[in-house]
Parts: C-alpha cells; structure tokens; sequence
C-alpha cells in the first residue's frame, strides 16, 4: 500500500513593510487552497492586531509577529543570525515541515527540514543600481551574509529571470535561482464586463505612482521633476521615511500617503497613467496592480521591467525626464492610444496570478518534501539488524 503523509506545514517568514507582505498572504492563500498548512513568522513591525486579524481571516495562515530584526535593518551580524536561530527553533516548535524564508540570510541557521529562499531583493544588487563605488561596510556585511544564506538553502527562488540572473552574478552562484513570477488575486477574478470607473477611452485626468518613496532605487526625486513637467497631478502613495531613517521630500508631488487595499483600487480604478521611474526593480507589485486595473504604463527600461511588460508599456531611461514627460503627455491626449495601451497591460497581468505563483512554488515543495520523506523511508528503523 502507497504511504500517506499528513498536509504539509509549511513556515513562512514576512515582513509588514513592503511588497513582501501582500506576497506572502496570496502565497499563503494559495497554498492552504492546495491543502498544505501555513504559519507565517512575522518580522519587524507589526501592523495594528486587526490588520492582522483580517490578513488571518483572508489567507487562513496562522500569523507569528515574532519582532526579530529585518536583515536589511539589522545593526550587526549577530542580529541576523540570532533571528535565523530563533526561526529554526520556531520551525521545531510549530512541526514545520518546510521553511520559506523572504531573505536568504535567514537560512543560516540549523533547520531540521528543507529551507527554500526567495531572493526578493538584496543589497549587493541593489547598491549596484543605486550606489556609487564599493559597498560601503554597513552593506557589505549584508550582501555577505546574503551570499552564505544562498548557498545554505536548499533551493532559490526568483521573481523574474532578470533577478535571478543579477543575483547569481553578485553572489558568484553556480545556478541561478529559479524564477516563479509574482501573482496577485484580484487580477484572476476581475470581471471582464463591468465598466471601469472612469473607462480608457475617456480622457484622463492625472498621473499616478505608487511605492515606498524613501527607497532611492523607486528613483522618486525623477518622479517628483516629472510632476512639475506635467499639467495635471502626479498623485504618489506610499510613505516617505523608512525604518532604516531615508526620508524623501518631494515639492511638485501630490502625496497620498500610505493606502489600504481599498483605497488603492478606488485609485487605480480612476484609470490614470500609472508611472514607474524605478532604477532597481526585481519585480514590481504596484505595476501588476495598475496593469490588472487596466492603467496605461509608463516605465523605466529596466531588466526586469522589460521582461515582463514589453509591448504592454511605453519605457524610458529612468533619469531622461523629457521623455518621461513626453510619453506620459502623449498618453494623456491620445485617448485610443491609451486605451489599447492599457488593454494591453490587463491581458499581460493576467499571466501573473495568484494561481500560477502559488503551483510554481507548490512544485518546488513537494519536490523537496518527497526527497525528504524519501531519505526518511530509507533509513533502517532504529535497532533494525544492519
């Protein structure tokens, strides 16, 4: 008779500051629909307790806020590994039987069962998009760690292949990670014929972005000289200090602040020319979410970028702020133009769903899993004669 194994418990690390965390609720959604358990180790700060209780009730995951240190704000080594220890002990404690880090640096601990990291971002690539010169030794700890992590999992994930390729370059890898793109929800349940709040073809009445504006490589000093070209708003979401003290003041942008999901689709449902200037994307959450709500693209020429959105977005050089200006303008008086831009940007988001991300990631971990169970069935019961 074939073995049967009890649904696996999967642990999975986030944080509350960025895209990570709307990744790891669809994941996390993805994979109780799959059947497997998830507990997810929340880093960092936390959101208010209803925000977490409503992010439990939609994903079904059990959520963890643990208070251990980001790597990336982490002030010594030995904080980034105390919390890779805590999280093996964590793993113990709750029976997982498989580890999901948001961080490779997080698998430089003893963990009993397989780690699978996912290269969100780091560092190393991230000082060589935005930085000038060698890292400086604040970073260049991290990028070591990062490196060491990378060859301590047991297998790397990627949100795209321009990533995958950046990071295996940094760290001297033998493999790149393997890409599973990023997928939201929302984008495989839009209903194909209900009018869009403000359709297309109408004409459109301000520009939008969105993102954490303190980071330099979402390049918003470039967004901010875009708005003072332009005659209508550029209206940017997202905050402007971070954890690590990067503030960003801009003068010509119309700041909104951070903004919960609803608040954002009542935005991006206004269909405006959403912009990206980004310098350093490994993927982009907020392009997937105007793409799939049907707003033309302005983006930067970016690898990562083109990879997923050429022929679907008008690009530019992130710093050459004529032609910013000037596609953003040619969008805002060629209703046609943006409508087939935008259609064409919802048919391409729609390859990056939920869905998809959560099979790509589910079939990494069963592979994992089986040769971990395989290994076990193959060890000789103890006292067994040799």
């Amino acid at each position: 008779m074939p073995v049967r194994h009890p649904p696996a418990h999967i642990l999975m690390t986030a944080d509350a500051l960025g895209g990570v965390w709307q990744y790891s609720l669809e994941l996390a959604t993805g994979l109780r629909q799959r059947g497997l358990t998830v507990t997810i180790a929340l880093m960092g700060p936390a959101p208010s307790a209803a925000a977490l209780a409503e992010a439990e009730a939609a994903s079904g995951a059990r959520i963890l806020p643990t208070g251990l240190p980001l790597d990336w704000t982490a002030e010594r080594p030995d904080a980034v590994l105390g919390a890779a220890a805590a999280l093996a002990r964590l793993a113990r404690e709750t029976g997982a039987d498989l580890v999901h880090l948001h961080a490779p640096a997080l698998a430089l601990a003893a963990f009993d069962g397989p780690v699978v990291a996912v290269c969100h971002s780091c560092v190393a690539t991230w000082w060589a998009a935005v930085g000038e010169g060698p890292l400086p030794d604040d970073l260049a700890w991290r990028a070591r760690l990062a490196a060491e992590g990378c060859r301590a999992a047991d297998r790397l994930l990627a949100p795209t292949r321009a990533f995958a390729e950046a990071t295996q370059a940094a760290y001297g890898l033998s493999r790149a990670p393997e890409v599973v793109h990023n997928g939201r929800r929302s984008l495989e349940t839009l209903p194909e014929a209900e009018p869009a709040a403000q359709p297309a073809t109408q004409s459109a009445t301000h520009a939008f972005t969105a993102g954490r504006l303190w980071d330099r490589a979402k390049n918003a000093a470039a967004l901010d000289r875009l708005a003072a070209r332009l005659d209508v708003p550029l209206l940017a979401a997202g905050p402007v200090e971070g954890p690590n003290g990067e503030r960003f003041a801009g003068k010509h942008l119309r700041g909104l602040g951070r903004l919960d999901t609803a608040r954002m689709e009542r935005e991006l449902g206004q269909r405006p020319v959403f912009v990206s200037l980004a310098r350093y994307e490994p993927f982009g959450l907020a392009v997937l979410e105007a793409a799939g709500a049907g707003c033309a693209l302005v983006l930067s020429d970016i690898p990562s970028f083109l990879e997923l959105w050429e022929g679907a977005a008008l690009f530019v050089a992130p710093d050459d702020d004529a032609a910013a200006a000037e596609a953003v303008r040619s969008l805002l008086a060629d209703p046609d133009r943006r409508a087939f831009l935008a259609e064409a940007a919802r048919a391409r988001a729609a390859r990056y769903g939920a869905d998809a991300m959560a099979d790509g990631v589910l079939a990494v971990f069963s592979h994992l899993l089986g040769e971990t169970r395989s290994r076990t069935l193959a060890k000789p019961l103890s006292g067994a004669a040799a």
